[in-house]
């Protein structure tokens, strides 16, 4: 599986867990830490913890374990680093204090209108 189909499939994931406005944005031309940063919302502390969780299980079945975990333990922001694909999973506040979509804006957003439902 492709680093972009990882990323995808990640998506996917936080979808079918009815996490809030997700995002894919391709950050390699931007940076060196990651290819693809995703990123997603939940509606509590309950369903990003939730969230997080479910990614690092199904990820892990598919033999993609994840590489370091930060915020476990405050629910109102979870990063999972797939080294290639850095997993963010807010509550609604704490994605707008740190509007990670303008820290990225010279990444390439991609369409997921086709990809989720």
């Amino acid at each position: 599986m492709t680093t972009y189909e990882q990323a995808v499939q990640i998506a996917k994931i936080l979808d079918s867990k009815i996490a809030q406005d997700i995002k894919i944005i391709e950050i390699s031309d931007v940076t060196i830490i990651a290819d693809y940063m995703v990123i997603a919302t939940g509606r509590s502390s309950t369903q990003v913890k939730s969230l997080a969780d479910e990614v690092e299980y199904q990820m892990d079945e598919l033999g993609y374990s994840v590489s370091h975990i930060e915020g476990h333990r405050s629910n109102s922001w979870i990063l999972l680093d797939y080294v290639d694909i850095i997993v963010n999973v807010f509550n609604e506040e704490a994605r707008e204090f740190y509007d990670l979509e303008r820290l990225w804006q010279d990444g390439k957003e991609i369409d997921l209108s086709d990809i989720l439902e």
